[in-house]
């Protein structure tokens, strides 16, 4: 007989800090309509009594430095007691962390991933999950991103947030906004 292993989920919440919403040092486009996204997934997580993770960057430079407002997390996703914090000081939330580990000895199969930046933190670790073999749910409108620039072009961040989210729905997630995921 085989041996299934039953599903269980983890929100992840991935760098939605301070310093990237209006005041902060590495601004992004609508940090705020992300941000509540995510405080309503995170809500219902709290009250499903679910594993929640919440991946806070800190850095040597730039942004994010350590003790400083910029790189608390926003008061939108506020840990509470018994969440797990996850500090990292680069952009895959799995590279020297304890985040493997903690998911592994939590039996999680599935991962909701949300946060900022887009293109860089929030890709790396939904490559990094489906890599190691976890089934990702990411919510498309609980992240967010900035205008980039290349070669001279501005690429503005719904461009952005549009190519990388459709890159990782190819193989890497399931892609679905809040409303759907909170309607499931």
């Amino acid at each position: 007989m085989e041996n299934k292993t039953q599903k269980k989920e983890a929100l992840l919440l991935i760098d939605i800090q301070n310093d990237y919403f209006e005041g902060g040092a590495y601004a992004l486009v609508h940090p705020e309509k992300a941000s509540k996204n995510a405080k309503a997934v995170l809500e219902k997580f709290r009250s499903d009594c679910k594993t929640i993770i919440h991946v806070q960057h800190i850095a040597e430079e730039g942004f994010f430095l350590p003790n400083t407002e910029g790189a608390k997390i926003h008061q939108d996703v506020l840990p509470i007691i018994g969440e797990k914090i996850i500090t990292k000081h680069v952009p895959n939330s799995f590279q020297g962390t304890d985040l493997l580990s903690y998911l592994h000895e939590n039996q999680i199969t599935d991962l909701v991933i949300c946060g900022m930046m887009t293109q860089i933190c929030v890709d790396s670790a939904v490559r990094a999950a489906k890599d190691y073999g976890f089934t990702i749910t990411l919510l498309a409108d609980a992240c967010a991103t900035l205008d980039l620039d290349f070669q001279g072009k501005v690429i503005e961040a719904e461009q952005v947030q549009a190519s990388f989210i459709s890159a990782l729905q190819f193989y890497y997630a399931a892609v679905t906004n809040t409303d759907q995921f909170l309607n499931l």
